[in-house]
């Protein structure tokens, strides 16, 4: 039904599955010697656009904090592009290259908790997407008028596909600037906010875009077209945001209209997640040539004005047709992958599985939590379970695509067993509010959410996030008494389950270990059905 979203699945993570790793998977995805001594400032991107050859030019000015002495600095860039020169104090520098790793040779002494900058030039015909955004790169189109239409979407590949740069989620920049020059009358539109724009002799115009908060590499982005351009103010938790929207011409009275979907969005998600967390860059929703991605304050918009995805609802719940899929889903990862980022793509289930389950406290907020019931328990046939959700660690690997819809079934089982919305609320606030513009691991996660239940959920998410397990419950008729048990669940894994005895609410807590009873007869007995659990009466 939905092929072309299980397609990006097989994509973005059927790739991943390999069971031995390169040096390169190493250099890519750990904390290496030549990354731990230095923490990135700023970057100053500022690039020239050549869309007749698909070429690009510039540079990238990498201010740095020194943590501890060390005297060679690693950054990346992917072939075909190409280093011109690395400067630092107006001195070329020297380096060596593994794969797209690139290592410089410092010849300034760095010294520990002074700030420096390096810049490095660079050019090429950066890689073409062949199927964005699952397939990273440039995405080099034309509108309907043939006008150009080029944007970036590296969430996989990395954003040193287009631009050199720290590429590991561990690290990021607290601040950026982002200039790129285009071809006039097309305008650049990239993350936080204008603060400049150029007019060039040769015909071309230089935006600048300023970023005042903490932003993850891969959220960073360009998108150049003829843009046409209207804007809101959403009066939010923490006053006036800025909502600014950049579509094709062609399209402009269609957004006007969909569009609307972005307030509502907004109210729902800080009513469940707390404020919106970039309201020093605003929001934009900007139209892009393909389906979309969680571009930090420019989130890229494909689905085409309509509702569900692609036309499409979600799921096996009717549900999924009452919301554009993308703005909602995109919108909720400013909470989950922009504002609370992963240390390492292994636990990238906290950007996908979180904001999977986001569009359910949108239905939620609007509609009742009967119908987010629905919507979430209608992803159910597409679980896989294929493999862990979890990927292996330090290598760049991200796990199954079950992050998304298992990611939302497992936390929808949370709410369950929490059996409070007024804390499951407080929870995901206080996520947002504890981890608020940070890196975090998935044990980071996990702990605190511990501490907010007071219930060791460690094996709970053990169980879903490092297996394929899906918890058995086995309930047998023994006499007068109904038997019920866990079965193909991990180690210590006791979670309790709503149940309804002749429609009378009961809480049992089944183990692994032995049987439990209650007095009743099993025709009489209801399991409720919002756990990803299988049931199993005998």
């Amino acid at each position: 039904m939905y092929k072309s979203f299980f397609l990006l699945i097989l994509i973005s993570f059927g790739l991943q599955a390999q069971n031995s790793f390169t040096k390169q998977d190493s250099l890519r995805g750990s904390i290496t010697n030549t990354r731990a001594w230095w923490d990135v400032a700023k970057y100053t991107l500022d690039i020239s656009v050549f869309p007749e050859t698909k070429t690009i030019l510039g540079s990238n000015t990498i201010t740095y904090k020194i943590l501890r002495p060390h005297q060679t600095l690693q950054f990346e860039l992917q072939a075909p592009l190409i280093i011109d020169s690395i400067l630092q104090n107006k001195i070329h520098l020297t380096y060596t290259k593994t794969g797209i790793s690139y290592f410089v040779n410092l010849t300034k002494k760095q010294k520990v908790n002074n700030t420096e900058n390096i810049t490095i030039y660079y050019h090429g015909k950066p890689k073409e997407t062949i199927n964005p955004p699952w397939d990273g790169g440039i995405i080099w189109s034309k509108d309907t008028h043939n006008n150009h239409f080029i944007a970036t979407a590296n969430q996989s590949i990395g954003s040193s596909v287009w631009w050199p740069c720290k590429d590991h989620p561990a690290d990021e920049a607290e601040s950026m600037e982002i200039t790129v020059t285009c071809p006039t009358p097309l305008i650049n539109v990239s993350n936080g906010k204008c603060t400049r724009i150029t007019r060039n002799k040769n015909n071309t115009t230089s935006y600048t875009w300023q970023v005042n908060n903490p932003i993850n590499d891969y959220g960073i982005s360009m998108n150049i077209a003829n843009y046409a351009h209207f804007n809101e103010t959403y009066k939010g938790l923490n006053g006036d945001l800025t909502c600014d929207y950049y579509v094709l011409s062609s399209n402009y009275l269609k957004a006007k209209i969909q569009f609307k979907d972005v307030p509502k969005t907004l109210k729902a998600f800080e009513y469940w997640m707390g404020p919106y967390p970039f309201y020093k860059d605003g929001y934009k929703l900007v139209e892009v040539p393909y389906l979309g991605m969680e571009h930090q304050s420019c989130i890229g918009y494909g689905n085409h004005y309509q509702k569900g995805y692609l036309g499409k609802r979600m799921g096996l719940s009717p549900w999924g047709l009452e919301f554009d899929y993308i703005i909602i889903h995109e919108s909720g990862h400013e909470w989950f992958a922009n504002n609370i980022t992963c240390k390492d793509v292994a636990d990238l289930w906290i950007h996908e599985s979180f904001t999977t389950y986001a569009e359910s406290l949108y239905i939620d907020y609007y509609y009742g939590t009967q119908a987010a019931n629905d919507y979430v328990q209608g992803l159910k046939p597409f679980v896989k379970n294929n493999k862990p959700i979890i990927g292996k660690f330090n290598v760049h690997n991200q796990g199954s695509g079950d992050m998304y819809f298992k990611g939302s079934l497992m936390l929808h089982t949370l709410r369950q067993i929490i059996n409070n919305d007024t804390l499951w609320r407080t929870i995901l606030i206080d996520l947002n509010k504890t981890f608020y513009h940070k890196t975090v691991s998935g044990t980071e996660i996990i702990n605190f959410i511990n501490t907010k239940t007071k219930i060791d959920l460690t094996p709970f998410f053990h169980q879903y996030l490092n297996t394929t397990k899906i918890p058995k419950l086995i309930l047998r008729q023994d006499g007068n008494s109904i038997t019920y048990q866990w079965e193909n669940t991990v180690a210590n894994f006791s979670i309790p389950v709503k149940v309804y005895l002749k429609n009378q609410e009961i809480w049992i807590t089944p183990n692994a270990n032995n049987k439990q009873r209650i007095k009743g007869k099993l025709d009489d007995l209801k399991v409720d059905l919002n756990y990803y659990i299988h049931i199993q009466k005998e």
